[in-house]
Parts: structure tokens; C-alpha cells; sequence
């Protein structure tokens, strides 16, 4: 068996399209069903159904495509040894980051990596808490970091530090002026949240949850930029992180309202798929993360 033809194969059952599969390897469409093609030959039957809407698949195909991921697999760990012999003179590593640690903690730490191994090309994906995980757990990603819930089936999960949420609002807003307020008056304000699926909102939602108090969002919005902006205009209120409010806090565009009982600190957590030995520009990463002190985040 070719082990180039596989190659090919294993990216067309796992971005379901030929094209897309094409893109992902950087060859043409047509070298990939070459490829493709020809490998169907030499095994003898057939490993995709070329359907109007993509590709689908055959029972043979579905047993190619375990013994392929796990053929990679047992290859990327052979790479990941001998670059550990080769220190870190060059490497790739990929790290993806829930909106708030993508946007407000990712950047010092990239900054102090590659200060420190210059040769490391780094790579980031920021989306939401649950794209993240998937992304890991699918071995799309060589790392995470997620604030909320985590799911913990597939993956490692391990808490590297703690961030405090606070509500904000617009500074001449009646509520900026009076300062603070009780939980149960949560349910009667304006809210504005982040959109289903982010960490922020899980967190949130709990939280109310606990004191008896349903969320009913007057606005979902899909960033925190997005929130602030909103809240900042005077469209309502929002709980987000203190990390992401600090240069708009100082400069007076938005200000904090203290909610008396209710105190939200939710862990920072860092995912990692289980079974899988880290590259050594992984844990290197892994090792700076250990240390972080971000604005805000805590041990």
C-alpha cells in the first residue's frame, strides 16, 4: 500500500470532499482523485461513493480510515521523539483558545514563547469553548485553553488558573451611578450575552442558576467585543470577564456594578488529548502556561 496514496485518502474521509482535501494538501484536485483512484485499484474495491454533494464513505473505507488516523498517529509520535533528540530549533505547534484567553491572555504568552524559541512557528485558532474541545479532541489542534465547562471525555483536562467575572454597564447609566445590586434583580434588567456554546455563557448561566435566577438574554451577541461595544452604547448589561474590560474600565467607556451575592470565578483550563505525547514545542507551551500570571488570572 502507498503509504502517499493513503496520505491523500485519510484527508478526503476526514474533510469529506475531495476539493477540500485538495486544499488541505496543497496538490490539485484532479492529483488527489488520481491518487485516490489508484489506491481504489490496488486494494480492489471501492473506498468513497462520489455523491452529487461530496463524498460518502464505503464500509471498506470506514475501516481504511481507522487503521490511516492510527498509521499518522503512530507517525506524528515518531516525529514528535525525534524532534525531542533535535530540541527546538524548528517546530510548528497549534494552539487554539476560547474568545476571552484567545484575545486577552494568547498574546503575551505567543509573545514570551517565541522570544524564547524564535524557530517555533505558532499557529492560533480563537472560537468558542465547544469548537475548541472538538477541535482537540479531533487531533486538529495540539493544544487548548477554554474558560467554563469541559468536557472531560477524550480529552486531558487540567486547570491552569482562575478568572473573575464582573457586570458591566454604560458609566451614565442609572445603575453605574447607584453601584450595586442583589442577584435577583438580574432578572429584570436588559441582559446581553454571549452566544450558545461560549464558555462565558455556560459559566454565567450556572451561576444565576444556583440562586434561582433564570437568564432570559436580551441580546446574544458573538464576541466580547461585540458585548462591550453594545454595553457601552447603553443597550443593556453584561457579565464578562475582568480581563477583557481593563483598558475600557480605566479609561471611564464602561464601568462595574457589584452584584452583593453573587461572585463568579471560573477556571481557565488547559485541553489536551488523551494519549497523546506532546511535540516539545508542546511542552514547552504546556510549561509556560504552568507559570501564567495574566492580567487577572490567577493560580
Amino acid at each position: 500500500m502507498n503509504l502517499n496514496q493513503l496520505r491523500v485518502f485519510a484527508a478526503v474521509a476526514r474533510e469529506q470532499s475531495i476539493t477540500k482535501a485538495a486544499k488541505t494538501l496543497k496538490i490539485s484536485q484532479p492529483a488527489v482523485s488520481k491518487q485516490l483512484s489508484e489506491l481504489e485499484e490496488a486494494i480492489g474495491t471501492t473506498l468513497v461513493d462520489r455523491l452529487p454533494r461530496g463524498i460518502r464513505l464505503t464500509e471498506a473505507g470506514s475501516v481504511l480510515e481507522e487503521h490511516a488516523r492510527r498509521i499518522f498517529q503512530s507517525e506524528a509520535a515518531a516525529e514528535a521523539q525525534l524532534q525531542q533528540l533535535l530540541g527546538l530549533g524548528r517546530g510548528r505547534l497549534s494552539v487554539g483558545a476560547s474568545t476571552t484567553i484567545g484575545n486577552y491572555l494568547i498574546p503575551d504568552l505567543f509573545g514570551r514563547f517565541h522570544k524564547a524559541y524564535p524557530r517555533v512557528e505558532l499557529q492560533l485558532q480563537i472560537a468558542n469553548t465547544a469548537e475548541i474541545q472538538r477541535l482537540v479532541k479531533e487531533d486538529e489542534l495540539d493544544l487548548g485553553l477554554t474558560e467554563g465547562f469541559a468536557e472531560a471525555e477524550g480529552l486531558q483536562v487540567q486547570v491552569v488558573a482562575h478568572d473573575e467575572m464582573v457586570m458591566i454597564v454604560a458609566p451614565h447609566s442609572p445603575l453605574a451611578k447607584k453601584g450595586s445590586i442583589g442577584s435577583s434583580a438580574l432578572s429584570g434588567l436588559p441582559l446581553l450575552v454571549r452566544e450558545e456554546g461560549s464558555g462565558t455563557r455556560d459559566v454565567i448561566e450556572a451561576a444565576l442558576a444556583e440562586r434561582g435566577v433564570e437568564l432570559l438574554p436580551a441580546m446574544s451577541l458573538g464576541s466580547t467585543e461585540a458585548l462591550k461595544q453594545a454595553v457601552a452604547s447603553g443597550l443593556g448589561a453584561a457579565i464578562v470577564s475582568k480581563l477583557a474590560v481593563e483598558i475600557e474600565l480605566q479609561a471611564g467607556v464602561l464601568a462595574t456594578v457589584e452584584v452583593t451575592d453573587l461572585k463568579i470565578r471560573r477556571a481557565l483550563h488547559l485541553l489536551t488529548l488523551k494519549g497523546k505525547t506532546p511535540s516539545p514545542a508542546g511542552a514547552a507551551f504546556i510549561e509556560l502556561i504552568a507559570g501564567m500570571r495574566g492580567r487577572g488570572a490567577r493560580p
